[in-house]
């Protein structure tokens, strides 16, 4: 079994991979119309969000498009919450599981190919793609995570690009400065999407009490439906 890990000095997401395929699964009989930005809205026993997948990373929009209207995703639990970090979801374990279980574990046998796109970034409310380590850094199949992450201070962006040697652009530094994310993820994670009504919700469900292991102690569940 492989852990999945967002790896980074602190935090980390985590979910293990049955023997993943390489190969993504993506349905592509049905062509997705490039002009529209399609809209997913997320109920959850603590209030509603509405997701907006990027056209910019079609294998991951496409993927989440088909597990949505399969309905995969209905009744799933927020499994994984971490405050100041992220909410994670999309074990299809958790359906069923019993309180107090340790959740993480589950995938739908087969990856995505990463999709970097550098107007893409981890900001507050952006949807992401959880994944195993992985040299390609290919995605989860199925688990996901949405960005709450904290706002950062000019000198705290100044020395995030001196320690990893890189530049932000200035969308990034607006948005890691106002309303905050987790940059550390950038361009190690792809991002498909984000929140573009209900970010309350989503700090609403970051701030539930967890369990060891960063589970909710009260279940937090998801239904989804596509809405554009």
């Amino acid at each position: 079994m492989k852990k999945l890990s967002i790896l980074f000095s602190i935090l980390c997401l985590t979910y293990a991979c049955k023997a993943p395929q390489t190969a993504s699964k993506t349905d592509n009989s049905k062509k997705t119309n490039e002009n529209i930005e399609h809209e997913v809205l997320i109920s959850t026993s603590m209030g509603d969000m509405v997701v907006k997948l990027y056209n910019g990373t079609p294998q991951h929009r496409d993927n989440f498009l088909k597990l949505v209207n399969e309905k995969f995703y209905d009744s799933l639990l927020f499994h994984r919450v971490i405050s100041g970090f992220m909410i994670q979801g999309g074990d299809p374990q958790s359906k069923n599981a019993a309180a107090g279980v340790m959740l993480g574990m589950g995938d739908v046998g087969y990856t995505i190919p990463a999709e970097f796109v550098d107007t893409l970034f981890h900001k507050k409310g952006a949807l992401c793609a959880a994944r195993t380590p992985n040299p390609q850094k290919a995605s989860s199949g199925c688990q996901f995570y949405i960005v709450q992450g904290r706002v950062m201070t000019n000198d705290q962006v100044q020395m995030l690009e001196s320690q990893r040697g890189i530049v932000l652009s200035a969308k990034q530094k607006e948005a890691y400065t106002t309303i905050g994310g987790t940059p550390q993820l950038d361009r190690d994670y792809t991002v498909y999407g984000e929140v573009i009504k209900g970010l309350d919700v989503l700090d609403k469900i970051a701030s539930v009490k967890t369990a060891p292991g960063d589970r909710p102690v009260e279940d937090v569940r998801m239904k989804m439906k596509l809405i554009k």
